[in-house]
């Protein structure tokens, strides 16, 4: 039931006026000319037109209640289709499970990676097999078709993931009593973090500056110079991009709010590209179309420029920038404590993975040592 409510919320029924109604996710939510509030369900089911009073505030009926008697509902409907015993199980198949889930958590950050890992792979290979039957060797498998398709084991193991939490979820939603399967995740390189070049990423600023995307170009050229995530770059508001002080708030950061600090050429860059935004539009990407209102998805126009920098696709992706940004800090001898405010990592810890990259800036840093001694061989 873990549906996603804008219009449905607790503030708009609250403030709704008597003969006025709101509809959302098959509920209909009714003030009366009492000042009661009426729920009911609607919608269509196996075909068959459903409309259902499920009761009044007064009685203790809440938009939870609607929607759980909704959901029993469309199960009863199932069961019934396939004319199943009374008290057994529902074999829900992997690929109406799949749909479900992405649904039912389609308020997440990663929403938009999952819904392309379940619909490129996860999908093609498991298909209309029921969740009681995805074995252990099942997972095996799959792990051994991706590697072969020469996927990378951290790859593999995010697809995994998302398997293993359609099942946990199960169990929870009452499809499925237990799994019956255990995941065992592939070794990662925890060493190697994929990062591009001087060179490199100047081919891809120049490729984005040459793609027919209205935003490519800006998107990419705010992440190298920011190591801001990609949802964080997406849902900049204007409002909170100060070129004054070169900062851009960042209120939902995966760490908690900050302030994030740009680069001067970054803010010029800033000062110009929004003077073509509409005054109307509250984003820095506006995508009116969407449920955010700014755009949520660019994985084609990044391949497509990846691609024209003559980079490899499968390599390169969107969180290669974070990447390269925070390396190439440390590169340049930032101090970690530094990088970290600028990552807006939760520890020092992490930021420490970077340390290693190239290692020519910690060769510099013992000629520094030995300078420092004035020690000569003997």
């Amino acid at each position: 039931m873990s549906k996603k409510f804008t219009k449905l919320t607790r503030e708009a029924m609250k403030a709704l006026p008597p003969g006025e109604y709101i509809c959302e996710h098959n509920i209909k939510y009714a003030r009366q000319a009492n000042g009661d509030g009426t729920f009911e369900i609607y919608g269509t089911v196996d075909g068959t037109r459903i409309k259902r009073t499920i009761g009044r505030e007064s009685e203790g009926v809440t938009r939870q209640t609607a929607e759980l008697a909704w959901e029993q509902l469309k199960t009863h409907a199932r069961e019934q289709r396939l004319n199943l015993p009374k008290g057994r199980k529902l074999h829900m198949r992997f690929q109406e499970a799949a749909k479900l889930y992405l649904e039912r958590c389609d308020h997440t950050r990663s929403h938009h990676d999952k819904v392309q890992r379940v619909r490129d792979h996860l999908l093609p290979f498991f298909k209309d097999k029921a969740l009681t039957q995805i074995t252990t060797f099942d997972g095996e498998q799959y792990k051994r078709q991706r590697l072969e398709a020469g996927a990378a084991s951290g790859t593999i193991n995010r697809e995994l993931a998302i398997l293993s939490h359609i099942l946990n979820k199960a169990i929870e939603w009452g499809w499925i009593e237990k799994r019956s399967c255990k995941l065992k995740k592939l070794k990662e390189d925890s060493g190697r973090i994929t990062y591009l070049t001087v060179e490199q990423a100047n081919r891809l600023v120049e490729a984005a500056k040459a793609d027919v995307h209205p935003y490519i170009y800006a998107i990419i050229l705010i992440a190298l110079e920011t190591a801001m995530r990609r949802s964080e770059v997406l849902s900049i508001r204007l409002k909170h991009i100060d070129l004054n002080r070169r900062m851009i708030y960042i209120p939902e950061a995966k760490a908690g709010s900050r302030e994030q600090p740009i680069t001067e050429h970054l803010a010029q860059f800033l000062s110009q590209f929004m003077q073509g935004i509409p005054h109307d539009q509250p984003f820095l990407f506006p995508q009116p179309k969407s449920k955010t209102g700014h755009m949520v998805e660019l994985f084609k126009p990044f391949k497509r420029v990846v691609k024209a920098a003559g980079l490899d696709p499968e390599e390169i992706v969107f969180h290669s920038l974070r990447h390269t940004a925070i390396t190439h800090l440390v590169q340049a001898g930032v101090d970690l404590v530094t990088v970290k405010r600028i990552s807006g990592h939760k520890t020092l810890q992490m930021v420490e993975r970077y340390a290693h990259q190239n290692g020519q800036h910690i060769q510099a840093a013992m000629d520094k040592l030995q300078s420092r001694y004035n020690l000569s061989s003997r």
